[in-house]
């Protein structure tokens, strides 16, 4: 059982604060137990291991099927407003497309939960407050080397852009050489005049990046946490049964 708690606290240290508290109670007044027990099991005799791997996988079962009946995932969308969304199973962001209403191309990656601040719930409790970084990038044409590139951040229900980076095209190099596009780093949007930068807000308004699209960012990854979790619980399993 020592070894199960092991491989359990590396996947929890993947995970959002949120996600452990969608362990099963059983499974973690197991592994209380089998930590209490790890100093006992170091040395498992061969005539344990199968009784062992037997306790695992009912472990697995049971913890597959809580979060089935405790908070089923849903099938993950595939648009939302204007964009595509294409998810990648198995890998901790996704990627938005889209255009915009001058047929300007939009690129939006967003990762999951990588982080979180305490806000003051009551005047004796905190909430924790999830957040997503996410790059929008901007081109006109069939041309991407030539782009904006927005650095931000969502918050449940807001958005909060942090940098405007500008690619721009290379100089022609010498025997027809490919050179990457050289970016033209700007400053913290956030020391800008508040005139400017409500601009800036307001143009990516237009272009359907805004807090409605945080927001659903954020229950987007809710659910894609959980579809995480449980096909790693399941990979485990069949690891097991294998």
């Amino acid at each position: 059982m020592g070894a199960l708690v092991n491989v359990l606290r590396r996947r929890s240290s993947l995970l959002n604060p949120s996600i452990i508290n969608w362990i099963s109670p059983s499974t973690k007044s197991l592994c209380r137990r089998g930590a209490h027990n790890t100093s006992l099991q170091t040395h498992p005799s061969p005539s344990s291991s199968s009784p062992f791997e037997s306790k695992i996988r009912r472990i697995l079962r049971n913890e597959i099927q809580y979060h089935y009946d405790y908070a089923p995932p849903h099938q993950p969308v595939v648009q939302f407003d204007r964009f595509i969304v294409e998810d990648r199973p198995g890998e901790q962001w996704i990627t938005l497309r889209g255009k915009s209403a001058d047929d300007e191309n939009i690129k939006i990656e967003a990762t999951m939960f990588d982080g979180s601040i305490l806000v003051p719930k009551s005047e004796d409790a905190e909430d924790v407050r999830l957040h997503i970084s996410m790059v929008v990038d901007i081109w006109k044409g069939e041309r991407s080397d030539h782009f904006m590139e927005f650095v931000c951040s969502a918050w449940p229900d807001s958005l909060e852009i942090q940098r405007l980076v500008i690619f721009k095209p290379p100089p022609p190099p010498p025997h027809q050489q490919h050179s990457p596009s050289q970016p033209c780093m700007g400053p913290d949007i956030r020391n800008l005049n508040t005139q400017l930068r409500n601009e800036f807000y307001k143009f990516l308004d237009t272009r359907g990046v805004n807090d409605g699209l945080s927001n659903f960012l954020h229950k987007y990854m809710i659910n894609k946490d959980r579809i995480e979790l449980i096909q790693w619980l399941g990979k485990l399993q069949s690891y097991f049964e294998n």
